[in-house]
């Protein structure tokens, strides 16, 4: 996974790197300051030498000031390296998912896709800021103020040894009983945006049926699951903050009994034991070592959250797409003919049963084939196994006697053009949605296209230029466009597939019926009952 996610870093390695080394710089700087501040007070304040004073007072500042100037680069320098790197995710994501066929957009679902480039880059974003700087700022500080606690006493620096361990255990018990929680938030997070999309799709059909009320109680029903398990996580995360002060405020008590009795039993002489100064600076260190270690659990909690979020935008990078190129491509597309032989179909490799079955049908160059059949009957499955936006299960379909899986997709698809049953318009002018087709078309291609389609009298009457299409008006330029190719036409109506050269009539994924109109209507079955309106779909 981590692998997965750093490729995503490319041009923001050097900024991550320069955080980390300003972070230990920063933290450096920020050692030294009690040393001066012990020496200052030994042998400037308490032996009233007012040069050595102002000698370690301005040193101090120095030193602050660079503190300061190390922090606030670093936090700039952090805050670029992250920002780029949750840009560069999205786009790294963004760009696979163009690449999905629709079994691999069935596999993760709309709604999940857009959950893991929103809320779950989000949360790794803020992780791995908090990565590069308090992951290396914590640690560092740790182990240098350990370094010099020892260095100025051995035996009450012990007082941090014992209360290092003790932190440690609990914090890995929250972070053990954390992660699965918010592993199961950012899935139900996937549920959410699916209530919404489906609710601001369908929002006509909520109208129109008066479901609002139903529609509110099922988003406050996962809205709900969502608060109550964040609210579980954030709880156990919150104990973070009490445990933290608890082992502070104990270890400050200990230092500064431990450190009063060094100090009497010595006269306040270095060489004999402790100093004011030393005991100063030893609780200095203590402050600075419980907050590495409150760093830490904070980054502990913030990693539990953004795990879960990886892990489900690495499956996105990691993922490939089912329907690629084969090696060597065919570039050419010889005819319109058309050959289903033995073909099965079935959504995924674990799915129960086939949508398509034993499929045998040759449709010669330029005919119009008319496809009807109830919901669920897989019209739309046979003609989307044509330009492979699905692959056949098993069989073989060939496209101009060469097997679809051998074209080159680009060549396939631009010589399959298909109407969806589901229209989408993307956001833009008419203009634009229509180029979708042909990026280099010219206006008078596009007003001649749009002049078969029947378009171009409601566009042209609109205030911008290119509304509402009677179905006989449509019917006549689909007429026009047909002639000399080879066209599926899927349908309920009789009236829209009446006039094609075969009929195909499905029903559970097999041809019950095949034929012109006029010879399916004397055979008296399954399409003659639904011309008299005497059959229906189960």
């Amino acid at each position: 996974m981590i692998r997965t996610l750093s490729g995503s870093l490319r041009q923001y390695k050097l900024a991550s790197l320069l955080t980390i080394l300003l972070s230990i710089l920063e933290v450096v700087f920020e050692i030294v300051i009690p040393l001066c501040m012990s020496d200052l007070i030994d042998f400037g304040i308490e032996a009233g030498a007012m040069n050595v004073v102002w000698k370690y007072g301005v040193i101090l500042l120095m030193l602050a000031v660079l503190e300061l100037g190390t922090g606030f680069l670093c936090a700039w320098v952090g805050a670029k390296a992250s920002v780029g790197f949750a840009a560069n995710l999205r786009e790294d994501m963004y760009d696979n998912v163009q690449t999905f066929s629709f079994a691999n957009i069935d596999k993760f679902s709309a709604a999940s896709i857009v959950t893991r480039l929103t809320t779950d880059v989000t949360n790794v974003q803020s992780a791995y800021q908090m990565l590069i700087r308090m992951a290396i700022r914590g640690p560092v500080m740790l182990l240098f103020s350990v370094i010099v606690s020892f260095r100025i006493s051995r035996e009450i620096a012990m007082v941090f040894l014992a209360a290092i361990p003790i932190l440690g255990v609990l914090l890995a018990l929250i972070v053990c009983r954390v992660h699965p929680i918010f592993g199961r938030v950012f899935r139900t997070y996937d549920d959410l945006n699916k209530v919404v999309q489906e609710n601001v799709r369908g929002i006509r059909a909520v109208k129109s049926f008066n479901q609002e009320e139903a529609q509110v109680r099922k988003f406050k029903g996962i809205s709900q699951k969502i608060y109550s398990d964040f609210a579980k996580g954030e709880r156990l995360i919150a104990l973070n903050a009490p445990l933290m002060q608890l082992c502070m405020y104990s270890c400050m008590i200990l230092i500064s009994w431990l450190g009063a009795k060094a100090i009497v039993a010595s006269g306040n002489n270095a060489a004999l034991g402790l100093t004011t100064g030393n005991l100063t600076a030893l609780i200095t260190y203590a402050t600075q070592i419980l907050m590495s270690l409150m760093m830490l659990s904070m980054v502990f909690a913030m990693i539990a959250i953004a795990n879960s979020s990886a892990k489900r935008i690495a499956e996105i990078l990691r993922e490939k797409p089912q329907i690629q190129n084969p090696e060597k491509p065919v570039r050419e597309v010889a005819n319109g003919e058309i050959v289903f032989d033995h073909v099965s179909f079935a959504y995924g490799a674990k799915a129960d049963k086939m949508v398509l079955e034993d499929v045998n049908l040759t449709i010669r160059s330029g005919e119009t084939v008319g496809i009807i059949g109830g919901t669920g009957s897989s019209k739309s499955s046979l003609v989307q196994l044509i330009p492979r936006l699905y692959d056949v299960t098993r069989g073989r379909l060939t496209l101009g006697g060469v097997d679809v899986r051998s074209y080159d997709l680009g060549t396939l698809r631009d010589s399959v053009a298909m109407v969806l049953q589901k229209n989408e318009l993307f956001s833009g002018t008419i203009r634009e949605n229509l180029l979708w087709g042909n990026q280099s078309a010219t206006d008078e291609e596009l007003r001649r296209a749009c002049v078969q389609a029947c378009a171009d009298e409601f566009i042209s009457a609109m205030p911008h230029g290119y509304d509402t299409r009677t179905e006989a008006l449509v019917q006549s330029g689909m007429d026009k466009l047909m002639q000399g190719r080879t066209v599926f036409v899927i349908a309920h109506r009789l009236s829209t597939v009446r006039n094609s050269d075969v009929i195909m009539v499905l029903d559970h994924g097999r041809i019950i019926q095949r034929g012109s109109h006029e010879k399916l209507i004397q055979e008296k079955g399954a399409y003659y009952q639904l011309y008299t309106g005497a059959f229906e779909w189960e």
